[in-house]
């Protein structure tokens, strides 16, 4: 085995086509059977099923591999980024997997924190709900994420959380709600109204909420981003609890005041281990921690 197999075999598993990856990898398709048939010989299993209706799959063994493959790779890249430390250079690929609002109000900064510095580290992104990026790091795809968890499923993950910052969360609705008027909203008075949710990490925060607020949540529409979710809440179909961090447009007539209780959204940094990680990925995690850690 060598490293470029390892790298040929991830992309063909990623792309789920030979030619894909050849593409990517600068490689000829019989190139590529070639690679993948002498790494299966040499392990002495399967890998791959070529099947002509599902296309490129992998086995299970394979699937297994996948994952090992991926560690092999990283520890590659650390290497040379210690070597690079200690010349006094920063170099590396910091993958990053992050939930939108993240990617929107909070990588920007870290990312141009850590280029300015260092302009040869390099970025990876993945973008997904939190169900994808607990599978991503389990699956090594990324080196590290942000994310929601509460403390309870934090401690019971397979990888490293670190608290790095509440966003505060405020009750968002139409100014023609009879307690338009109040300067901060008990929840209760929602209790039953129709409630507008947004998903991928919105979700459990509001469940909470509610719980702690002794209400009746009552889920009238479940959408997949704020604009869509403020536009709903603008024609009367619903109220909503959003992040501050995302109100800084509201539509005509629309109003957000913070709740009682106070209502928080907890953004944690999570890892496969600290202590393993690559001089890159802790120069993300240190940095996001300089960032934002403070306003916890």
């Amino acid at each position: 085995m060598n490293n470029s197999q390892l790298q040929l075999f991830i992309k063909i598993a990623e792309t789920r086509s030979f030619t894909r990856a050849g593409q990517e990898m600068n490689m000829t398709q019989p190139a590529v059977s070639r690679a993948i048939s002498a790494l299966e010989n040499e392990l002495d299993v399967s890998l791959i099923i070529r099947d002509r209706r599902n296309g490129i799959m992998l086995t299970d063994v394979g699937q297994r591999i996948l994952v090992i493959f991926r560690r092999i790779l990283q520890q590659y890249d650390k290497v040379q980024q210690v070597v690079a430390e200690e010349k006094g250079l920063e170099i590396g690929t910091i993958r990053i997997g992050s939930f939108p609002m993240s990617s929107a109000h909070l990588l920007p900064r870290i990312i141009r924190s850590i280029r300015d510095r260092y302009p040869q580290i390099e970025f990876e992104l993945h973008e997904g709900n939190i169900m994808e990026i607990q599978q991503w790091l389990n699956s090594r795809v990324i080196d590290v994420a942000l994310m929601i968890a509460t403390e309870q499923e934090a401690e019971e993950l397979n990888y490293e959380t670190m608290p790095l910052y509440n966003e505060e969360m405020l009750a968002v609705f139409r100014e023609d709600e009879t307690f338009a008027d109040q300067d901060i909203l008990d929840v209760k008075q929602l209790s039953g109204q129709s409630m507008i949710i947004c998903n991928g990490g919105y979700e459990m925060p509001i469940v909470d909420l509610f719980a702690r607020a002794e209400a009746e949540l009552s889920i009238g529409f479940i959408v997949h981003n704020v604009n869509t979710c403020l536009n709903m809440i603008e024609q009367g179909l619903g109220t909503a609890i959003l992040p501050a961090i995302s109100l800084s447009w509201l539509p005509p007539g629309v109003r957000a005041l913070p709740t009682e209780p106070k209502a928080y959204r907890p953004v944690q940094l999570a890892l496969p281990s600290f202590t393993e990680a690559s001089p890159a990925s802790r120069l993300f995690v240190e940095t996001s921690l300089q960032l934002f850690g403070r306003q916890r």
